[in-house]
C-alpha cells in the first residue's frame, strides 16, 4: 500500500518548467567546455573577465559586482559565458539553447526567461549600461567592452 501511495505521489510531481534535475549531477562538466575552449585558444584561461561594474570568474562559475556575488542561476551564467566567449558576434538562439540545455528539449521560452534574469541582474539598459543586444528572431550579442587578461575587446 505504501509503495502505491509513493508511486502515485511521484506521478503527480511536476518539476519546475525548464528544470533539468539530471544537470545538477553533471554541473561541473558545464564549466569544462569554457575552460577547455579558452585554454586551447590562447594558452591559459583568463582568471576573470571584467565588464562595467561586473567581474566574471568563469572557472568558479561566479559573477561579482564589485566584491559582492550576483545572485544568478547556473543557466543564466552559462548564457553569459557563451556570449562572452563570442563577444561582438551574433549567437543564435539555437546555439545558446544547445549550450545551456545539452541533449534536452526545452521550449524557446526557457531561453527568454533566463536571458531576462541575466539582463535584470546586469541592469542591462539602465543608467546607460548596454551589455547584451537582441536581434529579434535570430539571437543575442554581447556588445560591451571587456577587460580580460591577454584579450582585447
Amino acid at each position: 500500500m505504501r509503495s502505491t501511495f509513493a508511486l502515485g505521489r511521484l506521478e503527480q510531481f511536476h518539476p519546475e518548467p525548464g528544470l533539468d534535475a539530471g544537470r545538477a549531477v553533471h554541473s561541473p562538466d558545464a564549466v569544462r567546455p569554457f575552460v577547455q575552449k579558452r585554454t586551447g585558444s590562447a594558452g591559459a584561461a583568463p582568471a576573470d573577465i571584467s565588464f562595467g561594474p561586473f567581474r566574471l570568474l568563469p572557472t568558479q562559475f561566479l559573477l561579482l559586482e564589485g566584491d559582492k556575488p550576483v545572485c544568478l542561476g547556473s543557466r543564466a551564467l552559462e548564457i553569459l559565458i557563451a556570449l562572452l566567449e563570442r563577444r561582438g558576434e551574433l549567437v543564435s538562439k539555437q546555439d545558446l539553447m544547445t549550450r545551456v540545455w545539452p541533449n534536452v528539449f526545452v521550449e524557446p521560452a526557457n531561453l527568454t526567461v533566463h536571458m531576462s534574469a541575466l539582463r535584470r541582474a546586469l541592469r542591462d539598459g539602465q543608467n546607460g549600461n548596454r551589455f547584451i543586444i537582441n536581434i529579434p528572431g535570430r539571437g543575442y550579442s554581447f556588445v560591451a567592452s571587456v577587460d580580460a587578461p591577454g584579450h582585447q575587446s
